[in-house]
């Protein structure tokens, strides 16, 4: 199974579950998705990442003894990914970098939307000069900002502002944006390819199950 790792702390197991659940959907892998403790409003500065990692690698270690043949860390900055392959032994893909790959191999102008204040250090890594702009939503500051009504709307508004900015390409930087189902919005609505990092981390984890 892949062990898919929240980096928020919920108890609504439908949120929970719901990253594991497009990957079964897209590619037919057995999923099984924790989070972390005591962190209710996930990673949004470097504090918040600092504060995460150690409870990542102490998860992925858990999950990899109950099982787990390859672990996915379902946030964009790849938080702890280091440290955590370091501790195990199974493979270990990043949300993050498995996106930016993605839009990396179309090697089309990347716009990003995020929820951060930057870009993810590892995405900005890959894409180099490729990346042409970033966005974050009116108003929305870490993950569960997006499950409010309003969300899918504002993060539409962004998008189309990375296309007015040489965009041809729509990368997430947050997973928070699978869980609303921004995706397909944006795909029917703007018609350019759309990677979504969740469902880019399912895909790795595919070519190596």
């Amino acid at each position: 199974m892949i062990g898919v790792i929240r980096v928020f702390t919920t108890e609504n197991k439908a949120v929970l579950d719901h990253h594991g659940k497009i990957i079964t959907e897209l590619f037919g892998l057995p999923t099984v998705n924790q989070c972390i403790p005591d962190q209710a409003l996930g990673i949004y500065d470097d504090a918040s990442e600092k504060e995460a990692i150690p409870k990542i690698v102490e998860l992925g270690k858990k999950m990899e003894r109950e099982g787990a043949r390859i672990l996915a860390i379902s946030c964009a900055a790849d938080p702890g990914i280091e440290e955590l392959r370091k501790a195990v032994s199974i493979p270990v893909i990043g949300a993050g970098s498995a996106a930016a790959l993605t839009a990396f191999s179309l090697g089309k102008p990347v716009g990003i939307l995020g929820i951060t204040q930057d870009v993810p250090e590892v995405m900005k890594k890959i894409l180099g000069e490729l990346l042409v702009g970033f966005k974050v939503p009116e108003g929305v500051e870490n993950t569960t900002d997006l499950l409010k009504e309003e969300g899918k709307a504002k993060g539409l508004k962004a998008a189309k502002d990375l296309l007015d900015q040489g965009a041809k390409v729509i990368v997430f930087a947050c997973t928070g944006f699978s869980t609303i189902g921004l995706a397909d919005q944006l795909r029917n609505e703007l018609k350019v390819p759309v990677i979504d990092a969740v469902e880019a981390e399912g895909q790795f984890a595919a070519q190596l199950y």
